[in-house]
């Protein structure tokens, strides 16, 4: 297994905040030190107020990756289901140019209804958003070889999600990046579920950087997925308007542990 340094990504929520509070938080997040700055794909608040202040992601992307300078940044994830495939792929190519090679892109098949309902888009099943994802994702990765400019770097791909059948088969042909929110003997099963995908598709699946969602876990529970492969640490800010004590905490186990 390769030995990853570890990272710490920060998902600032675009919600109940102002614009302006979230780009100063954006700019607080790289001064503390964080690897990745993350938002979401959604249309409405995921939590509080459900019709509280939200702004949309892929426009909000294009301006963090103009006003950061060494941060990586994308969504956490992006939903393969509101966007074509090609467009995806230009609108990433773009925002890779924008910011000099620090884009990732991160996607999923979608799950909030709401946003779905109230843009138009039809919600159909959780099966047959994942197909579409994979449908897509080829079609992505070959418009970026297609674009004039190319994308600078090849962008990273990173995969929410842990549905055993289809979800990690995806990843395993695909990603760059895996993201779940597995405890330790959830990510111990699916990383071996996640290598026969691998041995199915012919890829070695210890390539692909593991990602964490950290929540209220402890330093103790961050080393023992640590232990095994985890590399990618995320933290959720949920409101802006709260102060980065958690970041700086994260940050300061990771270069306990570098």
């Amino acid at each position: 297994m390769t030995t990853r340094p570890i990272r710490i990504g920060v998902q600032l929520a675009p919600q109940h905040s102002t614009y302006a509070i979230l780009r100063d938080r954006v700019r607080e997040v790289e001064d503390l030190g964080a690897d990745v700055v993350f938002n979401w794909d959604h249309f409405f608040p995921l939590s509080g107020e459900r019709d509280g202040l939200h702004f949309e992601s892929w426009t909000m992307l294009a301006a963090i990756a103009e006003q950061t300078s060494r941060i990586e940044l994308g969504a956490l994830v992006n939903c393969n289901s509101y966007r074509n495939a090609n467009l995806q792929a230009d609108m990433a190519r773009t925002i890779d140019h924008i910011s000099g090679g620090r884009f990732i892109f991160g996607t999923g098949s979608g799950w909030f209804e709401r946003d779905y309902t109230e843009y138009g888009y039809e919600f159909g099943t959780v099966g047959g958003r994942l197909d579409a994802l994979a449908r897509d994702l080829p079609i992505i990765e070959e418009r970026w070889g297609k674009l004039n400019p190319p994308p600078t770097r090849s962008i990273p791909i990173l995969i929410g999600g842990g549905g055993e059948k289809k979800t990690l088969r995806i990843v395993a042909q695909h990603a760059n990046i895996w993201h779940s929110f597995s405890d330790t003997e959830t990510l111990e099963r699916k990383l071996a579920i996640l290598a026969d995908h691998g041995r199915d598709v012919g890829r070695d699946t210890s390539e692909i950087e593991v990602s964490i969602e950290l929540r209220e876990r402890t330093p103790a529970e961050a080393d023992e997925l640590r232990a095994l492969g985890a590399s990618l640490f995320t933290i959720g800010i949920s409101d802006a308007q709260k102060d980065l004590t958690p970041v700086k905490k994260w940050i300061a186990w990771r270069d306990a542990n570098s």
